[in-house]
This record gives C-alpha cells, structure tokens and sequence, in this order.
C-alpha cells in the first residue's frame, strides 16, 4: 500500500502538467473561437494547441527529473487507456468492415517501406541497423516498433536514439498536417480521410491524435474511428515483422538474442477490442428498455470525454518531451531516410486509396 502512494506521489506533478495543458489549450480553444471568430469551433483544435504548447515550454525550460516520471507515465500509460476508450465508439460490424479494407493497404505500405530503404542506404552512408530501425519504425507503430527490434539486431543505444527521433519529428509534423491535407484531398470522404492517417503517421499516439484534431475541427467521428481501427492492425503486424527482420539481419540466427511474441505484443490492443464488446453488449442490453436508455447514453459519453481528454494530455507531455536542439545534433543522413521513407508511406497510401475507392469505399 505504502509503495503504490509513493508512486503516486512520483507520477503526480507531471501527469497534473498534463492535465493542466488540457484545459489551458481547451480555454484558448473556446477563446478562439467565441472571442476571436466569433464562431461555435476554434479553427485550431485542443489537440493541436496542446502539442504546440507542449514543444514550447520543453524547449524554452527544462523539465525537472521528477516532473518527467508523470510526464512519461501519461505518454505510456494514459495514452493507451485513452486509445482503449476510443472503442467504446464502435460496433463489431464497423469493426470488422474497416479491417477488411486497412488489412491490404497495411501489407503495402510495409513492403513499399523496407524497398525503398533497402535502395535508400546505398545512397545514403548510414548504418544497416539504422535503416532497419527506421524502417520499422516507420510502417508499423514507430518508436514502440524500434526499441522491440533493437535487441534482435544487435542496434547501438545512439541507432536506436536517432531512429527514435527521425519517427518523432516526422511523425508529429504528419500529426499536425495531415488532418487539414485529409480533409482537403478527400473532399469529406471519413473513410478515406482515415484510411489515409491511419497508414500514413508513425506513431499510435499521432494517429489518435491527428484523428482527433479531423474529428474536433471536421466534427467526423467516422474518420477517427477508422484511422484508430487502421493504425492498431499495424500494430499487430509487429508480431510477424520482427522475426522477419532478425532473419533478414542475420541470415535467419538470432545470435543469441530471445524473441518473445509476448513481450511485444500490443497489449492494449485487446483492451480495444474489448471496449468495442462492451459497447455492444450495453447496446443490446439497455437499450432496448426506455428507463436505461439515457443513463446507457451519459455512460457512452463521458468515456468520450475521457478519450478525448486523456490523448490530449499525452499529447501536451510528447510536445515537452521533444527536445529540438537534439535534434539538430543528430545530423541529416538519417532524417533524409527518414523523410523519404514518410513521404513513400504517405504516396503509397493515397495511391492504394484512390485505387480501392472505385470498388470498395
């Protein structure tokens, strides 16, 4: 008992910064729009003023050690219960559909990721590792992806280190303008809008969160709902991928090195899927009798809010966590890789999109 209040007392002052962040950036949220455009929604969404935010105040002071344990905690922790909530939105047949149509794009967006990096690094002087590392990180669930596929390759801690930072930079800078690029490219098709972000950022919490941003400014639920659907069977994809790598890095030995599905499976994944089984449940249970309809209905909605508030807290504490001047340090070779690998991502998505669109969606 005694342990679990001292962790608490540990997590406490960074997970309240986040929290803080969420209504600071939702009270400049209402300012905007009631205030300044004297409209009903801020141009600018809470996520996105939160991210913004975050970045601010992480680079202009440094955040002491003991703010960064709750700070880290709300990034690991908070962020997947707040994705674990986001299936309460769900039926199993939107489930099911959204699947059948990311499945497909998923595997081509995989393989068109380790060609072109494959082709990129003899160009490109960097290390095989390095490339490696990218290359997962980028196709299936970015940083996650990297530090599971590290041991199995034998990567150096400053591969994994610029690895992660290549994923963070582009993925945050996809985070902050896919949304707008969805909306406006798509013309208003939610499915493709969320297919689309769904394949094309790295990170599960980026996706959550551009998703968000599209739901909060474009008042869509349906793209959110697919783009979540889409990015955790990318997750899962991390199962097959890293014992394909460890074959490819070395010639099918691991070198030692034990591989265990169980510590790299996604976890919260299943608590998604079980969101989605409760939603059903409580749908078909209350209602369908008058007298629990509405408290059924305030039960569906604040888990809502508390999707919402929970990814915006995670992510005012990734914005903090991004340190720009390391960035810069790191040099250009990896991030040009990088770039390119986002980019190849992205085109391949809309490429498959548009292809489908015709039959499918």
């Amino acid at each position: 008992m005694l342990s679990k209040i001292l962790f608490i007392k540990k997590i406490f002052p960074g997970v309240a910064l986040a929290l803080i962040f969420y209504l600071f950036s939702q009270g400049i949220n209402n300012v905007l729009a009631i205030e300044i455009f004297d409209t009903s929604k801020s141009p600018i969404s809470t996520v996105l003023i939160a991210i913004l935010l975050g970045i601010l105040m992480g680079n202009a002071f440094t955040p002491r050690p003991g703010m960064m344990i709750g700070l880290d905690f709300t990034q690991q922790y908070i962020l997947k219960l707040g994705i674990i909530f986001l299936g309460i939105r769900l039926s199993f047949e939107d489930f099911l559909k959204f699947g059948y149509i990311a499945i497909p794009l998923i595997v081509v967006c995989i393989f068109a990721v380790l060609i072109i990096i494959k082709l990129l690094i003899k160009k490109v002087s960097i290390s095989s590792k390095m490339s490696y590392l990218i290359a997962i990180g980028t196709c299936v669930c970015g940083a996650t992806a990297i530090v599971a596929t590290a041991p199995v390759i034998n990567a150096k801690k400053t591969e994994v280190a610029y690895a992660i930072a290549n994923i963070t930079l582009f993925g945050v800078i996809a985070m902050l303008v896919y949304p707008y690029f969805a909306e406006w490219y798509f013309n208003e098709n939610e499915i493709k809008a969320g297919l689309f972000l769904g394949t094309s950022i790295h990170e599960t919490s980026q996706v959550a969160a551009a998703g968000l941003i599209y739901d909060q400014q474009f008042n869509s639920p349906e793209t959110l709902n697919m783009a979540t659907v889409t990015k955790l069977i990318r997750n899962t994809f991390l199962v097959l991928l890293i014992p394909l790598f460890a074959f490819l890095y070395n010639r099918g030995e691991l070198k030692g090195q034990k591989y265990s599905i169980l510590d790299i499976f996604p976890y919260f994944v299943l608590g998604f899927i079980g969101m989605i089984i409760i939603r059903n449940l409580g749908d078909h249970i209350f209602l369908a009798e008058s007298e629990n309809n509405v408290i059924w209905l305030n039960i569906i909605d604040l888990f809502k809010t508390f999707t919402t508030v929970f990814l915006t807290m995670a992510m005012a504490a990734v914005g903090i966590s991004i340190n720009l001047s390391e960035l810069k340090s790191m040099g250009y070779k990896p991030f040009i890789v990088g770039f390119i690998a986002a980019i190849t991502v992205g085109i391949i998505s809309l490429i498959y999109i548009e292809t489908i669109s015709k039959f499918f969606i």
